[in-house]
Order: structure tokens, then C-alpha cells, then sequence
């Protein structure tokens, strides 16, 4: 099988779980967003899928991104992808990112909604992003430390605090969280930390009404059906549609 058929036959597969799982949650299959992970992945690969619908791409790696979007924008005329920044961002990239990408999905601490707030106020332009949580706990997890944020009233009020910075400045456009959810083999096990995103989600909205908490970003290959059933928006999927990474 080429290429382009496989990835046809693998973005079919992957809408019709995403429809699925949203019906079952009682939800419109529309308001889930597929953002397919091209992270090692060539050009024509993104072509390829852009030939076949996909519109919203992510990336990983700033400088990676940066030379796959120059040469998609070359080859493709008129309307362009939305480009995702997904991964963990660090503070000498952040230029890049805001001249080239439309999304920023891991904003992770307030020095960094600094840096990229200064950046974008320079460049014209109020960056969408999401705030990146570490609702399981896990140290290898990057985010704002929310682990029982719930039941913790100090933990909460910490980082609401921070919220509470990082709206106020000039250049972000906060519009929801994202959370990346413990590996496993058991999609169900990770469900409680996703539905903890959306509670914290629905949290931060009472709190701060004025802003649109309209995005979870949370979901990937192995889990995205669990966090589609407890509210996600945008989904990062990319294994279940390219393959394996290199």
C-alpha cells in the first residue's frame, strides 16, 4: 500500500472514533478539532494529509516546525494549515513560534507567558494559548504543578494566581489547558485526570469569567476516545495516522 492510501485509510479510521466517542458523550462531533502530530514526519506526509482534509497540524520541535511550515506555505497556494506548537517550549525558541505558529499548546510557566506575551506585542499579534497543566502528579511531567487542585485549597489558589498574571498580559490570548496524561495500557486509568482538567477548566471559568476557557487539549493516540468522552476540543494524533515515529 503507498503512502497516501494509507493515510487516507488511517485519518478515516481516526475521525470515525473521534464521531463515535463524541456521540457517545452526548456531544457534536464538530466541536472536536483533529490536530495530526507530524513531528519526524516529512512534507509530503503533511501534503498528503492536507490533500485529504486535515487542516490543523502539530509540531514539537520549534526549529523542525519552523522549516516544515516555510516549505508547505511554498507549496501550497492561498489557504494554510493552523499550525500547533505542542511540545515544551524553552525561552530561546519562543521568537520562532510566534512568527510561525498559530497555536501554542504548553505554555508552562509565567516567565514564559512573559516572554511570549513581550515577543508578540512586538510582532503585532495576541498569541492564542493554552496553559499547560500537571494534573496526574507525575515528575516527568512539565506544567503548573494543579495535582489535587481540587482538594487542596492552596494548591488552587496558587495557580489561580498565576492565571490571574498571565491574563493580564498584553500578548497571549489564553483560551483553555492542555494536559498530557500518564502512558499506559489501559486508556480508562488516565479518564480521572482528564475529567480533572475539565473540572479545573470549569473552575478557572467561574473564576474568570471574562476570558473564553473554550479549549481542553488533552488526547492522544492511545487515549484521545477517554478524553473526547470527558471534553476535549483538541486532540494530538499522530502515530494513529503517520505510523511510528523515527
Amino acid at each position: 500500500m503507498n503512502v497516501a492510501r494509507e493515510i487516507e485509510q488511517n485519518l478515516q479510521h481516526v475521525r470515525e472514533r473521534i464521531g463515535d466517542a463524541a456521540l457517545r458523550a452526548g456531544r457534536d462531533p464538530t466541536a472536536v478539532r483533529l490536530v495530526a502530530v507530524t513531528k519526524t514526519h516529512p512534507v509530503e506526509t503533511i501534503l498528503a494529509a492536507w490533500a485529504l482534509g486535515q487542516r490543523d497540524f502539530g509540531e514539537n520541535r520549534p526549529h523542525e516546525g519552523v522549516s516544515k511550515i516555510v516549505e508547505v506555505q511554498r507549496r501550497i497556494p492561498g489557504t494554510q494549515p493552523t499550525w500547533h506548537m505542542i511540545g515544551t517550549l524553552q525561552r530561546r525558541k519562543v521568537r520562532l513560534v510566534i512568527e510561525h505558529f498559530d497555536y501554542i499548546h504548553a505554555v508552562d510557566r509565567t516567565v514564559l507567558a512573559e516572554k511570549l506575551s513581550a515577543l508578540a506585542v512586538e510582532a503585532g499579534r495576541s498569541m492564542p494559548a493554552l496553559l499547560e497543566c500537571n494534573v496526574s502528579g507525575e515528575g516527568s511531567k512539565a506544567g503548573f504543578a494543579v495535582a489535587h487542585w481540587d482538594r487542596e485549597t492552596a494548591i488552587q489558589q496558587r495557580f489561580f494566581d498565576e492565571v490571574r498574571d498571565i491574563l493580564a498580559l498584553p500578548g497571549l490570548k489564553v483560551a483553555g489547558l492542555m494536559t498530557m496524561a500518564p502512558l499506559t495500557d489501559d486508556p480508562e486509568t488516565v479518564r480521572p485526570v482528564f475529567a480533572s482538567l475539565r473540572g479545573l477548566r470549569d473552575a478557572l471559568a467561574d473564576r474568570f469569567p471574562g476570558t473564553n476557557w473554550v479549549h481542553l487539549s488533552m488526547g492522544m493516540t492511545d487515549d484521545f476516545e477517554v478524553a473526547i468522552e470527558e471534553g476535549a476540543t483538541l486532540v494530538r494524533i499522530g502515530r494513529a495516522i503517520f505510523g511510528s515515529r523515527t
